[in-house]
């Protein structure tokens, strides 16, 4: 006995004695400055051998990381997961890897990808929502809090070589534009290398993309597709930085504008989807139920959840609904097909790469559940759903054809992104139910994970990966980043997870809430409390008392979909979740909660810092291009006028002045010495108003002058061209865009950055003359301050107006 007393006595000091031996990464960052610990003499002669500081290593062992993150997609959407899209690249990676079946978001994009560099929840990470609806709350103004450091700037300063490609979505609205700051950039939050785009949706076949903080030139292959170069640098990135430095650990931080609208995809890839949507999406959610269960993505025991009722029946169509709608399905499933293919490349260049077994891929497929955001009857146009325009299908249909191509910013409806959650109920935006949180997730990395082809069932959140991270790396997460103290990191490592004889292991994680945008949810020891409080589909949120918000209850250990309503049987334990979902809300800066939609994205209302707040004349000179939206003259629900001064050459050509794109917006431009004026209204109708004879050649000063109505936002009026005080067109505008031009495009000068304003010249379209300068000057409309609740009926009444 003695003796085995003894045995263990020394296995436990060997054991601490290697635990005090590994090496740990300083708490605080960055290092202290070098300082020179020789002896220093008169001159070198008599001091000691100079010492150079040595740069940073990574702690040995620490693996290369890849990290891809695809946007909207739903847990029945991919195959590897049930779904009917292919994806063989996530096969490959789970065949190899881990599926996780229990991995959870936040509903929507930018809170997901704040929480999931910083390992905070997404309020405290001041993210409550997207950039573009930010308000003045602790928990609400999308500017990252200093005390959240990135996890790419804790690798970056502990050895790593880092890169974002693709989508950015947590810089302030107000920050965006060439005049900067930079810090919110992903240069500013630790990335060496940026390429992408810095929105919440990206156009694919003309994108504004930039390298760093540079615009990118418009690229002249006339079959260019964003993904594809995303995947093209994603791939010369890491092969450049492994070759020049192929001990430095690295990590890719990849995220595709796919699946999120616009589904831009080619014909081609359409084409591979013929017929295969037919059945609708009742049919599909029970065949994908099926697949799910023979995968043993779900348990066996899973019930399938019904549809709302607020959504129709695939049956209860008419022969030209179902056509257009199984279409839609067609042109999404060949978006997301050809999405998986591009991230595909990029797993096989890092394969390929002579350190790929110590290489840990993280591969989530969603950042939300599916979109609802096309409304029921689908969407041309998703600036409609977000000016508060649902669209009609007898209209969409017209454009069947044209689907995935760039003349159109068009979305799935509703339905099929239900269907995409299965088994789920909701959709995106939704945070009280897994159809909107649950994502697949798959994890593969040779050196570690031995239990190919498992899948793991622990309850995680997306706050889980940066501290899974930093505990598989060796990297102590910092008490003190840049000079500033930081929040505890609120995630919990998962790396338990991995091991073989780990798939029964109890979940670490405790406690989790869900908010967003009063959706509410909170999970407790296996059991899960949700409270919905709009139908995602719905963009116009009428009066609401939380007080009165109809919660459900689940025990989410037996009842994997949320389909077993246990609030009536067990009022005591939902009594308890309510409790703590609101001590957890104050913890973690959830209040005040804030349920207005459309009425936010309104910039001017919500009263958010901008580069043009309360100016009235903005000049604007050749050259100035790509300037986000944000930073751009607000022309919404007021009078305005434009004024170019130009030198014209003979039968000149090109656009003066433009602000938005397809999706709306305006252009100013010459047409064989003729000036044109067109008004991009939500991509429904595009008024355009053109001189009769052609400019003279030289020197001439063209203005158009809008005469709002008032009375209201999205109202008419009326409109004059001049050239040199003459006046040479006009006319009335009958409505005009109430909320944004656009989601993605800004003001452009001398050409047109992005997508056209209209399709009746090529882009760039620059202007063969000369631009002086471009005056925009602003009147009043006396909505800047309006009451709230004055602008949110007049938004209500435009709404159905419309119809």
């Amino acid at each position: 006995m003695k003796n085995l007393l003894l045995l263990l006595v020394c296995c436990f000091a060997v054991l601490n004695m290697r635990a005090q031996d590994t090496p740990r990464t300083p708490a605080i960052l960055p290092r202290p400055d070098f300082h020179f610990k020789g002896q220093v003499g008169r001159t070198y002669l008599e001091s000691d051998p100079a010492q150079f500081p040595q740069m940073v290593q990574a702690p040995k062992g620490a693996p290369n990381i890849l990290m891809i993150l695809i946007d909207d997609c739903g847990f029945g959407q991919y195959s590897t997961f049930g779904g009917g899209v292919p994806s063989p690249t996530m096969d490959k990676l789970a065949a190899d890897g881990l599926r996780f079946n229990r991995f959870h978001t936040t509903a929507l994009c930018s809170p997901t990808r704040a929480a999931l560099i910083t390992g905070r929840n997404h309020h405290s990470a001041a993210f409550a929502g997207i950039t573009e609806a930010a308000t003045g709350y602790d928990g609400y103004t999308c500017i990252l809090p200093k005390s959240c450091g990135t996890v790419g700037e804790v690798l970056r300063q502990n050895g790593y070589a880092t890169a974002w490609i693709g989508k950015n979505h947590n810089t302030p609205t107000w920050e965006l534009s060439q005049a900067g700051p930079f810090d919110h950039w992903a240069s500013g939050l630790g990335f060496d290398y940026f390429y992408g785009f810095n929105a919440g949706d990206m156009n694919h076949w003309n994108p504004i993309l930039y390298e760093n903080h540079n615009l990118v030139p418009a690229s002249t292959d006339p079959n260019y597709y964003l993904t594809t170069d995303l995947a093209d640098h994603a791939i010369s990135w890491v092969r450049e930085v492994k070759s020049i430095a192929p001990d430095k650990p690295f990590f890719l931080y990849v995220a595709p504008g796919a699946t999120h609208a616009p589904h831009h995809v080619s014909q081609e890839w359409i084409a591979r989807f013929k017929g295969k949507f037919d059945k609708g999406w009742d049919a599909y959610r029970e065949e994908t139920f099926e697949r799910q269960k023979a995968a043993g993505v779900i348990p066996q025991d899973t019930k399938l959840t019904p549809r709302p009722e607020s959504l129709p029946a695939w049956d209860g169509l008419n022969a030209d609904q179902k056509r257009l709608y199984a279409h839609m399905m067609e042109v999404f499933a060949a978006y997301g097909a050809e999405c998986d293919y591009e991230m595909g490349r990029i797993v096989d260049a890092v394969k390929q790469l002579p350190d790929a077994d110590n290489t840990m891929i993280i591969y989530i497929a969603g950042d939300n559940g599916a979109s609802a955001e096309g409304g029921i009857e689908g969407s041309l146009s998703e600036n409609l759903f977000f000016n508060g325009f649902p669209e009609k299908w007898q209209d969409n249909i017209k454009a069947i054809d044209e689907l995935g191509g760039p003349k159109h910013y068009n979305h799935f409806p509703a339905e099929w992104a239900w269907a995409m959650n299965t088994p789920f109920q909701w959709t995106k935006q939704v945070a009280s139910h897994f159809g909107g949180t649950r994502n697949p997730m798959i994890i593969d990395w040779p050196a570690r994970i031995k239990d190919k082809g498992s899948v793991r069932s622990q309850f995680l959140h997306v706050i889980d990966i940066t501290p899974t991270i930093y505990d598989v790396c060796g990297i102590t997460a910092p008490t003190e980043l840049n000079g500033i103290q930081q929040k505890p990191i609120e995630g919990l490592s998962f790396a338990y997870t991995f091991p073989k004889d780990s798939v029964n292991a109890k979940s670490h994680r405790g406690t989790q809430y869900f908010e967003m945008a009063v959706n509410r949810g909170i999970y407790y020891n296996g059991w899960m409390a949700s409270a919905l409080s709009f139908a995602p589909w719905n963009p116009n949120r009428e009066n609401f008392d939380p007080d009165k918000q109809k919660w459900e209850l689940y025990n989410i250990d037996a009842d994997f979909s949320q389909a077993n309503d246990l609030a009536q049987q067990n009022p005591e334990k939902l009594r308890q979740l309510q409790d703590l979902w609101w001590v957890e809300a104050a913890k973690y800066n959830v209040l005040p909660i804030d349920w207005r939609a459309v009425i936010r994205l309104n910039s001017e209302l919500m009263g958010r810092p901008s580069l043009i707040k309360g100016r009235t004349t903005m000049t604007y000179y050749p050259g100035t291009v790509g300037v986000p939206d944000a930073a751009s003259p607000p022309m919404l629900n007021k009078s305005w006028t434009i004024t170019a001064d130009i030198d014209v050459p003979a039968n000149a050509n090109g656009m003066i002045v433009t602000h938005g794109g397809l999706e709306g917006g305006y252009g100013l431009y010459l047409r064989n010495g003729k000036v044109n004026f067109v008004y991009n209204y939500l991509g429904k109708e595009r008024p355009t108003f053109t001189a009769k004879t052609a400019l003279p050649q030289g020197k001439t000063q063209i203005a158009v002058d809008f005469k709002y109505d008032g009375g209201g936002i999205g109202k008419g009026g009326s409109l004059t061209i001049t050239a040199n005080g003459k006046e040479i067109a006009g006319g009335r505008l009958e409505k005009t865009v109430p909320i944004q031009f656009g989601l993605g495009e800004g003001l452009d000068i001398g050409e047109d950055v992005g997508s056209p304003v209209d399709f009746t010249y090529k882009l760039p379209f620059a202007f063969t003359g000369k631009i002086e300068k471009v005056v925009i000057k602003l009147g009043t409309s006396g909505l800047t301050r309006m009451e709230e609740l004055q602008v949110e009926d007049a938004k209500q009444q435009m709404a159905k107006g419309d119809q």
